[in-house]
């Protein structure tokens, strides 16, 4: 049996944080690297101390807004960012892991904060049943390399997120 590689790594710990969201929409992680270490970890939910979606509004999620997205949550490469930015960690040239692509509002982040390179799993557009990955455009368009994670020789991850939580 061969190794796991480091991407096939980071994927299935972003595939596990995902299920730690308490999103009843859909579940998100992410891992933000930089040379074969993990820099942090985050998966999509409203801020820590604030609520949980799947227990203050188990039947419906949490409210939306305008866009229809949820208005209270922050997603996963936020939090993963968030956090390595709050302690300190440099972010510049890194690497990040993600279940979900980017939406675009995290694609100009991750790009602001110069992150080198973007693996996702599903894609975002596919998920929100719109024409185009936005978030992929823009990064790929000011020169982050984004590609879809394809597993390495002889791997399979254990599981894949829960898109849509059933309540």
């Amino acid at each position: 049996m061969p190794r796991p590689n480091f991407e096939d790594i980071f994927m299935e710990l972003a595939v596990n944080l995902a299920k730690r969201s308490h999103c009843i929409k859909a579940q998100v992680g992410a891992v933000l690297t930089k040379d074969t270490r993990i820099i942090s970890i985050g998966y999509n939910g409203p801020p820590a101390g604030t609520h949980n979606c799947d227990i203050e509004f188990p039947e419906v999620g949490c409210p939306r807004d305008s866009k229809g997205s949820c208005s209270l949550a922050l997603h996963a490469e936020q939090n993963a960012i968030l956090y390595a930015a709050k302690n300190g960690s440099d972010i510049a040239g890194s690497t990040l892991y993600v279940t979900l692509s980017p939406c675009i509002a995290c694609a100009r982040i991750i790009y602001s904060m110069k992150i080198e390179r973007v693996i996702y799993l599903h894609s975002y557009a596919q998920y929100k049943g719109i024409g185009t990955d936005e978030g992929v455009d823009f990064l790929r368009r000011f020169g982050v390399q984004v590609e879809e994670y394809v597993p390495g020789e002889g791997f399979t991850l254990q599981s894949d997120p829960p898109l849509s939580r059933r309540v």
